[in-house]
């Protein structure tokens, strides 16, 4: 009678372990023969042409920018009617502690 209590508590647990591992074969046999590969490298070129888009787009963003910094310091020269050098980077070395 002893092995009776105790078989009848240890069989939910053992039918639950023997679901478990049923479930675990039929999702490793899904996935193993599933193109997982195939998705991961068409994920991997989507990402790609939205990064060669966005680089696209950022060159012709900043070329749009210079293009417009040109124009206006082409017309503040002409508002100003003097001939102005175009800005300069400093020169290495300038120490303004002096």
């Amino acid at each position: 009678m002893a092995w009776q209590g105790m078989f009848m508590k240890a069989a939910p647990a053992v039918a639950t372990g023997v679901v478990g591992v049923a479930a675990y074969e039929a999702l490793r046999t899904a996935v193993t023969k599933a193109p997982l590969r195939k998705a991961t490298v068409s994920v991997t070129a989507w990402g790609l042409r939205a990064v060669r888009e966005a680089e696209r787009k950022a060159e012709a963003s900043a070329e749009q920018a210079r293009l417009t910094v040109a124009d206006v310091m082409s017309e503040a020269r002409e508002r100003a009617a003097e001939d102005v050098p175009p800005p300069t980077m400093a020169r290495e070395g300038h120490n303004h502690d002096r």
